[in-house]
Parts: C-alpha cells; sequence; structure tokens
C-alpha cells in the first residue's frame, strides 16, 4: 500500500508542478536582466568577449555515450585527426583502434554493455558465495569485520531489491489499468469531468480509478499531464533497478566487453561505438557544455570554442571503478582540458585507481567537473564516488569541482546534495532543455545537467584565457558566485522523505541559506568570472 501512496503523492506533486516552466535557454539567461538565475552566458559573451580572441578547448563527456552526428553537436565535436575512420588500424598507436571521437570502455567485440549491476550488488554477490549458510560462531576472527560488512550488505541489498520489485509492479499494475480504463471512456487523454463520478464495473480499471480519485482530492488536474508518458519513464527506471541493477544473476561484463575484469592495470580494451545502446544522457550533458551557438538549430550551449571528446564507460547501472581510471587516462592523454563526470555512486572498490587516474589528471592541468548527486544528501561524511578526497590520506584533487543543482528562482533543487565543505558550488540544473539522440531535443534535471554548466563555463574561461591553470579557473568560478541572500529551502534527504512517507506523514522542509550548502555559497557566474578573468595574472601563482 505505501508504494500506492509514494505513487500517488508523485503523481499530485507533478501535476502541481505542471505549469511553472522557465524558458528553454534559462541557464544561458541573467538573472537581473531576464529574471531567472542562469550563469550570465548570454551577457558574457556579447558584452565581454566579443572583441577577444578564442582557441578551441577539447572537453572531456565521460558518461553513457553521446551521439557524435547530431545536428547541433557534430560541428563541436572532437575529431582525432591522426586516425584514418574505420580502416580498422591503430593509426596513431595509442591502443585504440579508429578512435574517431572517442572510446567506449564497456564494449567489445561482442556488442556493449547497456545495463549493468549497481556497486552495492556487485558486492553483495561477491561476499555472498563467501559467507551464505556460514554459521556467524563459525567466521573465523580475522574475517569478522568482512563478515559484519556481508550482513550489512545483504540487509541493503535486500531492502533496495524489494523496494525496486513492489515499485516495479506497482507502476506496470497502473499502466494496465490506466490503459483499460482508456478503451472503456474510450479516450486517451482523461480529465477530471471525465472521471467525476465515474463507476466501472471492470475490476482491471479499479487502481487507476482509485489513484485518480486521489489526485483529484488533492487537487489535481488530470487532465494537465501526459499520464502514459510519464509513467513509462518511471517504470523503465524501476524495471531497470529490478531487472538488471538489483540482479545478483545477471552480470553482463564477460560475454560483452571481454576484458580481464580483475586486472585493475589493464587499459587497452573496449570499442569505438561512443554512443551506445542509449545516449540520451551523455548527448544532453554534451548540448549544455558545447551546443553549436546562433545556428538557428535547437538550443545553444554554454561555449562555442569546445571540441567534445566522447568516453563512455557509463551503464544504465553502477560504472566501475577500472572503467572510470581509464575513461579519465584516456581523456588527459588526448588532450582534453576539462572532463565532465556527471555520474556517482555511494560505494567503490578500486577507489585507489582512480585515485592515481585523477592525480594523473591533475599533474597535466586537467579541469575535473563532478555531479554532487541526486539524493538530497548532506554528503558532510558520506562518500559520493568517485571523489576529489584521495583514500591514501595524501590530500585532495585540488582542480575538481563538485556541483550541486539550483533552479531559476535561485532555491536550491529539492534533490540536490549538498555540503559546506564537500560542495563547491551550485548551478542550473532544473527544466534544462539540451540535445538528445537522433536530432532531438528534450528538458531533464538533475546535478548531472548542473555539472556540465559548470564545465561549460570553465570551458569558456580556458578558450579565451588559455593561459589559465586548471587550478586558477577553479578559484575564479568559485570566488565569483552569485550570492544568495537571505534564506533557502534545504533539500530534501531521500531516505528521511522515504520513512515519513511510510508512516504517512509529511516531511516538512526546512530552511538554510547557500553559505550552508556549499563551500563558495552560490550559484556560478560566468560574467563575473570572465570579469575577474581579465585581471587575472596567468600562471600558477
Amino acid at each position: 500500500m505505501k508504494f500506492i501512496l509514494s505513487l500517488v503523492l508523485s503523481l499530485c506533486l507533478l501535476v502541481s508542478t505542471v505549469a511553472q516552466k522557465a524558458p528553454d535557454r534559462w541557464f544561458n539567461l541573467d538573472y537581473s536582466k531576464d529574471g531567472v538565475a542562469g550563469v550570465s552566458a548570454d551577457k558574457a559573451i556579447k558584452e565581454l568577449l566579443k572583441d577577444r580572441k578564442a582557441q578551441d578547448v577539447i572537453v572531456a563527456v565521460i558518461d553513457g555515450g553521446t551521439d557524435p552526428l547530431h545536428e547541433d553537436l557534430k560541428d563541436n565535436m572532437w575529431v582525432n585527426s591522426r586516425e584514418i575512420p574505420g580502416n580498422g588500424i591503430d593509426d596513431d598507436e595509442n591502443g585504440y583502434i579508429d578512435d574517431i571521437n572517442g572510446w567506449d570502455f564497456i564494449g567489445g567485440a561482442n556488442g556493449t554493455v547497456e545495463y549493468d549491476n549497481m556497486e552495492l550488488t556487485r558486492m553483495y554477490r561477491d561476499f555472498k558465495k563467501k559467507y551464505a549458510g556460514i554459521d556467524p560462531s563459525a567466521v573465523p576472527s580475522e574475517k569478522k569485520a568482512e563478515y559484519k560488512q556481508y550482513v550489512k550488505l545483504r540487509a541493503e541489498f535486500t531492502s533496495k531489491y524489494e523496494k525496486a520489485k513492489a515499485n516495479y509492479e506497482t507502476y506496470h499494475n497502473f499502466l494496465e489499468s490506466l490503459h483499460a480504463l482508456q478503451k472503456e471512456l474510450g479516450k486517451d487523454k482523461i480529465s477530471n469531468d471525465d472521471i467525476a463520478g465515474y463507476k466501472s464495473e471492470d475490476t482491471k480499471t479499479a487502481l487507476a480509478l482509485n489513484i485518480f480519485h486521489n489526485i483529484i482530492a488533492n487537487g489535481g488536474k488530470l487532465e494537465d499531464i501526459n499520464f502514459d508518458e510519464e509513467l513509462k519513464g518511471a517504470l523503465e527506471h524501476f524495471e531497470a533497478e529490478y531487472k538488471y541493477q538489483l540482479n545478483i544473476d545477471y552480470d553482463p561484463r564477460a560475454s560483452l566487453v571481454g576484458d580481464d575484469y580483475a586486472n585493475i592495470n589493464e587499459r587497452k580494451y573496449g570499442n569505438n561505438e561512443v554512443k551506445g545502446p542509449d545516449a540520451s544522457h551523455g548527448t544532453h550533458v554534451a548540448g549544455i557544455i558545447g551546443a553549436v551557438r546562433d545556428n538557428s538549430l535547437g538550443m545553444d550551449g554554454i561555449c562555442n570554442h569546445i571540441k567534445i571528446m566522447v568516453v563512455r564507460c557509463v551503464p544504465n547501472g553502477d560504472e566501475r571503478d577500472k572503467d572510470v581510471a581509464n575513461a579519465i587516462r584516456y581523456a588527459v592523454d588526448n588532450g582534453a582540458k576539462i572532463i565532465n563526470m556527471s555520474f556517482g555512486k555511494y560505494y567503490g572498490t578500486n577507489k585507489a585507481a582512480v585515485d592515481e587516474a585523477v592525480k594523473y589528471a591533475m599533474n597535466r592541468d586537467v579541469l575535473i567537473v563532478h555531479a554532487a548527486g541526486n539524493e538530497g544528501y548532506n554528503l558532510k561524511g558520506k562518500q559520493h564516488f568517485p571523489t576529489r578526497d584521495y583514500a591514501d590520506h595524501s590530500g585532495q584533487a585540488k582542480a575538481w569541482i563538485e556541483v550541486g543543482a539550483s533552479q531559476p528562482n535561485m532555491q536550491p533543487a529539492p534533490f540536490s546534495n549538498y555540503g559546506k565543505k564537500a560542495v563547491d558550488l551550485f548551478a542550473p540544473g532544473t527544466e534544462i532543455y539540451s540535445t538528445t539522440p537522433d536530432n532531438t531535443y528534450q528538458s531533464m534535471q538533475g546535478t548531472s545537467m548542473a555539472s556540465p554548466v559548470v564545465a561549460g563555463c570553465a570551458a569558456l574561461l580556458r578558450a579565451y584565457f588559455p593561459d589559465l591553470t586548471a587550478e586558477q579557473v577553479k578559484v575564479i568560478l568559485l570566488s565569483t558566485v552569485t550570492k544568495v541572500p537571505g534564506k533557502v529551502v534545504k533539500p530534501m534527504d531521500d531516505d528521511a522523505q522515504e520513512k515519513a512517507d511510510e508512516k504517512g506523514k509529511e516531511l516538512k522542509p526546512s530552511k538554510t541559506t547557500y553559505k550552508k550548502l556549499c563551500k563558495s555559497g552560490g550559484i556560478v557566474n560566468v560574467y563575473n568570472a570572465v570579469k575577474l578573468a581579465t585581471t587575472m595574472k596567468a600562471g600558477k601563482q
């Protein structure tokens, strides 16, 4: 029943927010001029950079794949001029054959990975092989700590699996009930008037009718939302969780990638199919950074003097540390000066390998921009991998920016992770309209969208001020944020929200300040950043 209640509450919230929409290009706009808290990219380009020369900057998008032929991206895609396309030869002798636009570290001769487990699932599966069925009293003393971790992972995995299964069944059943009701009424679009006082003899329609009556009772209008479209996305999400991400019997790695997964130092594997089976997320990210500006197509990215390198290592599930490390190294070795990483997870098994790759990037003047995550968590004391903190306690990656998500009205996004020291700044991350595969466009939200906004701002600085170091670019962006006065609504912790939902209670929002949400205390503003950059002395200070 609690999953039905959660569905009702989600749909009520969706109905109530349909009409509140910002301009499609809002993240490029200026608050004082346009009334939305964008990053003032248009203003910076028109007023401060119009007479300055720029040089192209290579930005690596490490993600789930990007469509390199998109009409609004193809002119700004990185092309490896040292490779002859399609000849099956490693012309530049970098170990990757025909890597024209980048590389796919989760592909191989037999195809490419679309779905994969959560890291939690992989860890639980490995521990289960060792400890399932063992009497706790028989566990050797030197293995007690590991066994304790197994018990903790088992409990967390079981809880997540049961919730994913219940959510999948709830949404699946509701869609079937909705379609039965649509057929009975003879219409695809159902309104409040259609449901008022309506009774059906068909038991298949009961679930949809019950939920619709609850939505109407909560002040919602059924005609304001396309239930088929919205529910399809939710169903696909929970189906992926239930059937793949949290399925300990599903492991696609060996049959598709063909690497020696146990060899963390192995680097030459994968294929050159950078689009992958679902490039929606990565294409959207790439467009925010560098979709061609002023070409009368779709939308404008933040920086036009850019070459987007595609490095695919993120499946529908959790990325693997070996692939992340190799993706970072590939990007650095092929000239990327900025790396965007709009992904993350709460467990890591080979952090040392990723740390070494991050250090490799830091030593070569590369700026890494990373999404903080979408669970409404305070990241103080909570690890969200990959992280700038080195596991060997040797310090932090200095040219690393951790990004939270903000809304057009300057409020933090209710889903955004935050942290006074863990997150550096916020950036537009809701209602972001950008490129999607096959010459389409779509609005998405998440810190996954906020991170490329910052990467685009960093690219603008490195394009027009190429002598600035990666660390200087970070300092400039953090010191020129838009300060938000007064109190803002604190993001909602997913765990606390779930516990409240289970008890049938409403979790009331609390207030805080941006100073408590992130290190810089504000939202990135590239107009201010460009003004400061004109006064900066290039090179390490």
